[in-house]
C-alpha cells in the first residue's frame, strides 16, 4: 500500500511537488519555508521512508533538512494531487507521462499547474503545457511555467536566486510568486508562457554544445561567440515558431542560458563536456546519473524545424554529435565557421 498523505496543520497554500530531484527538493525548500502545505510525491517508496524518518532527501540536495509540519512526502500521486490547489511537475520531460500515468484526465480540474521542466515531451515534439492541455484538459489560464536564472544547488546554498513565472493570467502568476519570494529568492511574472518555456529548452540544447566545445579544449573566447550567436538561434526559432515581440535580453532569457552555458551546476553542459571529451552517450548517462534535459530537447527541436526551416546551426551540429554520431571535433570545425 503506498503511504498516503496525514494531514498535519492547516494553511492558506496546498501546494503539490511531483518529482525527486534536485530542482524538486529546491522548490519544496522555497515552499516550505514560507510555510505553504507541501504535498511532496517521490516515486520511490524508500525514498518517502527516508524523508519522513531523517528529513531530507537522500538522493539530492541531502544538506538541505526539512520540517515535517510543512512537508508531507507520500508515494500516492493521487493523492498528493488532490489534496492540493497548486500542482508543480518536477520530473523529467521524458518521464511525465509515465509519472501522470495512474492520474484520471481529470485530476487537475480546478487547480493551477506549474511547470518546472525545461524540456518537451519527446516523440510528440510538444511543450509540456501543450501535453497537459491536451491529455488532462488544463487550459493555458491554469497553467504557468517556472523559468531561471536559478539551480538549485544555490538555492540549497541560500545564494540570491531570480525566478520568472510565465502565464497567461498575470495575477495568478504575481499569487504564485507571492509562495516564491523570501530573502534568497525574487519571483517575478512575465506574459510569454511559451515564449519563455520553448527558450528554456533550446538554452539547454546550447548548453550542451557549450559543454562540448569546452570538452574540445576551446577557450572562453569561442564560448562568448557561442552563447552570442545562439541568442540569435533562439529569436528565429521563436520568431519562426509564434512571432510577437519579446525582449530577449530578459533574465527569463538571456539569464537563463547564461547561467545553463556557463555554471559548474549545469547538467547539461556537463553532460556535454563528457561528449566532446569522448563518453559515448550512453557512457555519459551512466555516469551523469541524472538527466541531461537537453539530449532529449535537441531531437525535439530539430525535428520541428524540419518543417520551419530556421537556420540553427548550433543545434544542428549538436543534433549530429548526439543522434547521427559524428565525430565532435568534425562538427564543431564546421560549426565554427558559421558563427559570426
Amino acid at each position: 500500500m503506498p503511504q498516503t498523505l496525514k494531514k498535519k496543520i492547516s494553511v492558506l497554500e496546498k501546494v503539490a511537488v511531483l518529482g525527486g530531484g534536485s530542482w524538486a527538493t529546491a522548490l519544496v525548500k522555497i515552499l516550505s519555508e514560507n510555510k505553504a502545505e507541501v504535498n511532496w510525491w517521490m516515486r520511490n517508496r524508500n525514498d518517502v521512508q527516508h524523508l519522513k524518518e531523517y528529513r531530507h532527501n537522500p538522493r539530492y540536495l541531502s544538506q538541505v533538512s526539512f520540517d515535517l509540519k510543512y512537508v508531507l512526502p507520500s508515494d500516492d500521486i493521487k493523492a498528493v494531487v488532490a489534496a492540493s490547489d497548486w500542482v508543480i511537475l518536477a520530473v523529467p520531460a521524458a518521464f511525465v507521462q509515465l509519472a501522470l500515468a495512474d492520474l484520471p484526465e481529470d485530476a487537475f480540474h480546478g487547480k493551477v499547474l506549474i511547470s518546472a521542466i525545461k524540456g518537451m515531451i519527446p516523440k510528440e515534439n510538444i511543450l509540456i503545457t501543450d501535453f497537459m492541455e491536451r491529455k488532462y484538459h488544463v487550459p493555458n489560464s491554469h497553467q504557468l511555467i517556472i523559468a531561471g536564472p536559478c539551480h538549485a544547488e544555490e538555492v540549497a546554498l541560500e545564494k540570491q536566486s531570480y525566478l520568472t513565472i510565465g502565464s497567461h493570467d498575470m495575477p495568478t502568476a504575481e499569487r504564485f510568486c507571492e509562495l516564491l519570494r523570501n530573502r534568497y529568492v525574487k519571483a517575478n511574472p512575465l506574459d510569454d508562457l511559451d515564449g519563455i518555456e520553448y527558450c528554456a529548452v533550446i538554452k539547454n540544447v546550447i548548453a550542451l554544445a557549450c559543454g562540448i566545445a569546452r570538452g574540445l579544449n576551446y577557450g572562453d573566447n569561442f564560448q562568448a561567440v557561442l552563447v552570442s550567436n545562439a541568442m540569435f538561434e533562439i529569436e528565429r526559432f521563436l520568431d519562426g515558431i509564434m512571432p510577437i515581440h519579446r525582449d530577449l535580453s530578459g533574465s527569463a532569457y538571456l539569464g537563463d542560458l547564461l547561467v545553463t552555458a556557463y555554471s559548474q551546476f549545469s547538467r547539461n553542459r556537463t553532460f556535454g563536456n563528457m561528449i566532446g571529451r569522448g563518453y559515448t552517450v550512453k557512457s555519459a548517462q551512466v555516469e551523469m546519473n541524472m538527466v541531461a534535459e537537453g539530449y532529449y530537447a535537441v531531437q525535439s527541436i530539430h525535428q520541428l524545424n524540419q518543417k520551419l526551416q530556421v537556420d540553427m546551426p548550433i543545434t544542428k551540429a549538436v543534433y549530429h554529435v548526439l543522434y547521427e554520431r559524428i565525430s565532435p571535433t568534425m562538427e564543431f570545425e564546421i560549426l565554427k565557421d558559421k558563427l559570426r
